[in-house]
């Protein structure tokens, strides 16, 4: 094995998808729930009764609703998020200066855990606490499973998901917005993004797509039958 592939072993090997800055997370789960939550308002104000134009004005609505509570809560979760990292380090580095003999003996105990003979693991712990700021990196991690480098942006998590939930919401009031709004047509288009959504997402996670496009198909098959269900049982009659 040459030099090169030693010290850089997924240049020959494999490549991790850079996912540290957050957009994965915030855009699929705004996707997705764009999708199942319009297309389901949609039908169930279909099913009330409501006229084409309505439907239309409703499914706008939750689009521009519920992308702004979707920034601001994917915004506030990574802010929260990265604060609790920032106090864990911080509770990581006091205990460190407080009792740097303790903190080394707890990190050895951890790598006899992960199966070094007991004088391996005391040495490997004194080379690690040779760097306070290393230390701090190497307990972080395995006592939390934390890691100081990753600190998705909460700004790309929420543009993300702003976006992401937008067009997913989108989708399924199409034909109302066009002129040729009808529940079937509706249904059909957020069908088709769910199986889209859920195809694309599976490819990216690298499981199967066609698993992936029906399994989200399904979950927005079950938010459509309650909210059509409600909507018959109630009408518009019987909410104004």
């Amino acid at each position: 094995m040459s030099e090169i592939n030693i010290a850089h072993p997924h240049e020959y090997d494999h490549r991790h998808a850079d996912i540290s800055s957050g957009w994965l997370r915030a855009t699929v789960f705004g996707a997705m729930d764009g999708l199942v939550s319009n297309v389901g308002l949609i039908a169930g104000i279909a099913a009330a009764g409501a006229s084409p134009g309505m439907v239309a004005i409703t499914g706008v609505s939750g689009l521009i609703a519920g992308a702004v509570s979707m920034a601001l809560g994917e915004f506030t979760s990574v802010r929260t998020a990265n604060e609790q990292l920032d106090a864990e380090v911080r509770t990581e580095q006091d205990a460190h200066r407080r009792n740097p003999q303790g903190e080394q003996a707890e990190l050895a105990l951890m790598f006899e855990k992960l199966g070094m003979q007991e004088d391996t693991a005391r040495i490997a712990a004194g080379e690690v606490h040779t760097s306070g700021d290393h230390a701090v990196r190497v307990h972080l991690s395995h006592e939390l499973g934390m890691s100081e480098d990753e600190r998705p942006s909460p700004w790309i998590a929420a543009v993300s998901s702003l976006l992401s939930f937008s067009v997913g919401a989108l989708i399924p009031i199409l034909p109302f917005l066009f002129g040729f709004g009808t529940l079937g047509w509706g249904l059909a288009f957020g069908g088709l993004g769910l199986l889209l959504a859920g195809a694309l997402a599976a490819r990216i996670t690298r499981r199967s797509w066609i698993a992936g496009a029906i399994r989200q198909l399904t979950f927005g098959g079950i938010a459509v039958a309650a909210t059509f269900t409600i909507g018959k049982l109630l009408g518009v009659s019987g909410v104004v």
